[in-house]
């Protein structure tokens, strides 16, 4: 592991210990980042410290005491500083990534700005990241996110896990699968993949599932994440070209995921309700236990998106569903699908959109069309192993 990847593992674990112990998590969170970028500048040279965590929350926790000295003289001077005393317990071994989470998604925050804060102080994504995720420019992500810490700070939350932890399970599940689809499938940047934070979100699934383990939709979320990244070796060529799924060798999958996804959402669909994450793991579940592309069943697909629209109006969900659809019943139909749903705001801008409107004029095959539809996706994404795949399938035509 890498000295980034390491620390973007120990980010949620040293935020986590300096806000349990002093509280203050907007001011513990500036800490945490001036002490990733000494160990950035440092570690390169010097070497990894013997005990790496220990010596972020100990630079964290100097340079947290220094930035709560200067808000200290800029209100009353040393007057009030007794009140900044640690107030829970010694840093120890605890990860206290799962209670930083839940804070993060407190209901005091808008759905938006939960996402953006645990995006940053638990997956350890820039702001500049986020704010692609968003669509938003990179100073509103940077004011949402500030605001996000202030409201934190001004409940008064203590660093614990909730009572009300229900209540913020949607945000905290929806948070962990953008985590994970980050790492997947990078927005922007040289490498389709991020296994670094795929891998993170899997581990925070995996805790929350062990926290909650009769909650399925959590075992739903978990299922997912496994099925999919059981794919991950296969998605990319030898120069980390894109690999669309009909052309991967399925021998690469990861057998040992989709076994464990494949039991988890096998024993949660029978009992209780139905939810959004476990009608996508299952969706999953068909594509990785298909022998081939030619063999996948998609009518069965078909049948579990049409499920999953009357749960949800994600637009992404809805042009997955086009897909589903063509593939079913030929392109004809799903071209006419997809004209129902092009308008949409959300869709309207994503190359992922005019990818699957190229992808069904080239089966139907009006290749003039299909070419102009693959040019214009490669236009709208910012990932360049994206932008090298839709070129390459425009000029092939």
């Amino acid at each position: 592991m890498d000295v980034e990847d390491q620390l973007r593992e120990l980010v949620p674990q040293v935020l986590g210990a300096l806000v349990r112990r002093y509280g203050r998590f907007d001011t513990a969170e500036d800490a945490v980042q001036e002490a990733l970028l000494a160990a950035a500048q440092q570690w390169p040279g010097a070497g990894v410290p013997e005990n790496p965590r220990g010596w972020l929350i100990t630079v964290a926790s100097r340079r947290l005491t220094d930035l709560l000295r200067r808000e200290q003289a800029r209100q009353q001077r040393e007057d009030r500083v007794a009140s900044w005393a640690p107030q829970g317990d010694p840093v120890g071994d605890t990860d206290d990534t799962l209670v930083l989470l839940f804070l993060c998604c407190h209901p005091s925050l808008s759905p938006a700005s939960q996402i953006a804060l645990t995006l940053r102080a638990v997956g350890g994504l820039t702001t500049a990241e986020i704010a692609r995720a968003f669509l938003v420019p990179e100073a509103t992500m940077t004011r949402r996110i500030t605001r996000a810490k202030t409201s934190v700070k001004e409940s008064g939350a203590r660093f614990t896990l909730p009572a009300d932890r229900e209540e913020r399970l949607g945000a905290v599940l929806q948070v962990v699968y953008l985590i994970f689809n980050e790492g997947y499938a990078s927005t922007t940047g040289p490498r389709l993949q991020r296994v670094e934070l795929a891998a993170e979100g899997i581990r925070l699934a995996r805790m929350l599932y062990r926290l909650l383990p009769d909650d399925a939709e959590v075992a739903g979320l978990l299922a997912l994440l496994l099925l999919t990244d059981a794919r991950r070796p296969a998605r990319t060529g030898p120069l980390g070209e894109l690999v669309p799924m009909a052309e991967q060798d399925r021998s690469r999958w990861i057998p040992e995921l989709i076994r464990e996804g494949v039991d988890l959402i096998t024993a949660t669909l029978p009992h209780g309700p139905v939810g959004p994450y476990q009608l996508q793991a299952a969706i999953a579940a068909v594509h990785d236990e298909s022998p081939s592309a030619d063999k996948t069943d998609w009518p069965q697909i078909v049948a579990l998106y049409e499920v999953l629209l009357q749960l949800t109006d994600n637009p992404m969900v809805a042009l997955n569903h086009v897909v589903a659809v063509a593939m079913a019943r030929g392109p004809a139909e799903g071209l006419q699908l997809l004209s129902t749903i092009e308008t949409d705001d959300h869709l309207a801008k994503d190359h992922r959109l005019s990818a699957v409107r190229a992808h069904l004029l080239e089966m139907s095959g009006d290749k003039p069309a299909a070419r102009a539809a693959y040019e214009e996706a490669a236009a709208r994404t910012t990932s360049l192993p994206q932008q090298r795949y839709l070129h390459a399938r425009a000029n092939n035509l």
